[in-house]
């Protein structure tokens, strides 16, 4: 299973496994991560799984749709980054994925 890095805010750093075809924020909240909420479901509408994906890995994800960017408008802390964890779908070429939770969320 691919396996996902979650940095917080602190620099406490959680390594979870996670199944492909789920979402990123799926994933967290499967193995009860602490700053991803994950209120709607994974519906894109609240917001509540914002992380920051390390830069390297950006081309490696399918591109914001106009939802998800409409809802990181309303995001604190929001950087170049942003990403809302449910638009992100596990696969095995994100083994290794580095995702960082913003403050806000804790």
């Amino acid at each position: 299973m691919p396996k996902i890095l979650f940095i917080q805010h602190n620099g406490t750093q959680h390594l979870i496994e996670a199944e492909e075809g789920k979402s990123v924020m799926q994933a967290a909240v499967d193995n009860m991560l602490p700053g991803i909420v994950g209120d709607c479901g994974g519906c894109c509408t609240c917001a509540t799984c914002h992380g920051y994906v390390d830069p390297a890995w950006k081309d490696k994800l399918a591109p914001q749709s106009e939802e998800e960017a409409m809802m990181l408008d309303g995001a604190l802390h929001v950087e170049e980054n942003s990403r809302l964890t449910c638009q992100i779908i596990v696969r095995q070429e994100l083994d290794g994925l580095v995702v960082r939770l913003p403050a806000s969320q804790f």
